[in-house]
């Protein structure tokens, strides 16, 4: 399946790769403070463009990015997640970015999870990290969920590389694992 036509679902999201479409909120959630604190601080609409570009060109050179999140129930862009791995980066990472107005709703876990099934299943991924500032609990307790521990401290590339960051992850073995796990516990 091509990137174009790549679609994962969820109970209540769509996963897709980027689309036109989608600059506009992407450059509203990138510029909101909050929003975009712990990934790389807020940017002005044409830096956005920019992250945006590499993202979607990440989908064509590489095979794979972050996915536009659409919620199902109202067909809405609200955030990116998915893998992501730029030159210098620590490991195979799967990153989420919720828009502020939908934080709590474990959409970032549910979105995350599915991810890391397509990375282990289809990409074959040996190991997932989760690059966290120390700051930013909220991305914790989605690791946690996840299943994924805190391996200490870990260094990014330029020009990140004063910003602290924790490295959390898991291994393939370690999240299949945990899948068949749930699955017997979903079953009657």
């Amino acid at each position: 399946m091509s990137a174009p036509e790549l679609q994962l679902q969820t109970a209540r999201l769509i996963l897709r790769p980027l689309r036109m479409e989608d600059f506009d909120p992407w450059a509203e959630m990138m510029a909101d403070t909050e929003s975009a604190q712990f990934i790389g601080g807020p940017q002005v609409r044409a830096v956005a463009w920019r992250a945006f570009m590499t993202m979607a060109g990440a989908w064509q050179m590489q095979g794979f990015s972050m996915f536009s999140v659409i919620e199902r129930a109202t067909g809405r862009w609200i955030g990116r997640l998915g893998p992501w791995y730029p030159e210098g980066w620590p490991g195979g990472e799967i990153g989420w970015a919720i828009v502020r107005d939908c934080w709590g709703r474990g959409y970032a876990t549910e979105g995350a999870a599915a991810t890391m099934d397509w990375v282990f299943d289809a990409l074959g991924w040996d190991e997932v990290i989760h690059s966290i500032a120390p700051a930013n609990l909220a991305s914790q307790v989605v690791a946690r969920k996840l299943g994924s521990t805190d391996r200490g401290p870990g260094r990014l590339p330029a020009p990140f590389e004063h910003t602290r960051v924790d490295i959390w992850g898991q291994t393939r073995a370690q999240w299949l694992a945990r899948r068949a796990q749930r699955r017997q516990h979903e079953q009657p």
